[in-house]
């Protein structure tokens, strides 16, 4: 009995069975968490400054950013996903704003190139010229036909923009191929337009080769139109462009009008018979340009040139 209770007092005191006396720790000696994190530090910046230096770990480097494409892959997977149902799914509203969009911008710029052989032409007449005409940038605003008038004798059409959008009356229209005729009465969101081959309308223009000025007017017909008082000595010539003058504070200059198609010299008569196709597609068209800019900026008269002073 007392070997027992001798035993249990071994065991409390540490000694283990086999005899051999064991004493417990009172304090641990494993690193703390700091200094953990201290030693992952210093390895790191150990390892950042051998790869400045000596570019240990450009191997491995590559091979890890290798193996983590597929990551890269899926992780932009819900936006590819994404993507293409938007590819897929688009709603036919906005493939037909775009196409509006994309036809606007293609129109502008047609309408752009319309004058450069009216500007080519007297860019040659303006190189001698001290006070040369000052040709400014109108504004165009593009418009869709939304109704043409059912009266033969009264050749309007109307357009989807109104004083909402800045149209006034008077002011020119276009298309993509030349003038098409002048905005004749305005409302808050629509607008008629009078075509260029209505028998109360009349365009000054003149003739891109030689500068003679003329003018255009209506015949009731879409595909015609007289060039009025052309005397049998001026040279007009089938084939001949004609564009807008500028004069009259009406129309911008530049633009094309018409292509003559005819010249008939009568003996009797003190004027030639001349007609031209209109340049414009006037049957065809639908979408034009409004000039939103006042047309008597297109022309101005040079300045008086100053006289010799009196001796």
């Amino acid at each position: 009995m007392r070997s027992g209770a001798r035993h249990r007092r071994a065991r409390d005191c540490g000694l283990l069975s086999t005899g051999r006396a064991v004493i417990k720790p009172i304090f641990r000696s494993e690193p703390s968490i700091g200094a953990r994190l201290l030693a992952l530090v210093l390895a790191a910046l150990l390892l950042m400054l051998a790869d400045w230096r000596l570019g240990l770990l450009a191997p491995g480097r590559a091979v890890l950013g290798d193996a983590a494409v597929p990551l890269y892959w899926i992780g932009n997977l819900p936006a590819r996903i994404a993507d293409w149902f938007d590819g897929v799914f688009t709603t036919r509203e906005a493939l037909v704003e775009e196409n509006r969009a994309l036809r606007g911008e293609a129109l502008v710029l047609r309408a752009r190139t319309q004058r450069l052989a009216a500007l080519a032409a007297e860019n040659v007449r303006l190189r001698e010229l001290l006070h040369s005409t000052a040709l400014l940038d109108e504004k165009l605003l593009v418009a869709e036909i939304i109704g043409v008038s059912p009266d033969l004798g009264n050749q309007t059409v109307v357009i989807d923009k109104g004083s909402a959008q800045g149209l006034a009356r008077g002011q020119a229209v276009i298309d993509a191929y030349g003038l098409f005729g002048q905005v004749v009465e305005v409302g808050r969101f629509s607008s008629r337009v009078l075509l260029l081959t209505d028998t109360t309308h009349a365009v000054p223009a003149q003739v891109v080769r030689n500068g003679v000025r003329l003018i255009v007017e209506g015949t009731g017909r879409i595909d015609v139109l007289d060039v009025n008082h052309v005397s049998s000595n001026m040279d007009v010539r089938p084939g001949d462009l004609l564009v807008s003058s500028g004069l009259g504070q009406r129309f911008p200059g530049g633009y094309p009008v018409a292509v003559v198609e005819s010249v008939t010299n009568d003996a009797g008569r003190t004027f030639a018979v001349v007609q031209a196709r209109p340049s414009a597609q006037l049957d065809r068209s639908r979408h034009v340009m409004v000039v939103t800019v006042a047309a008597d900026s297109a022309v101005r008269e040079p300045p008086a040139t100053p006289g010799p002073e009196p001796e």
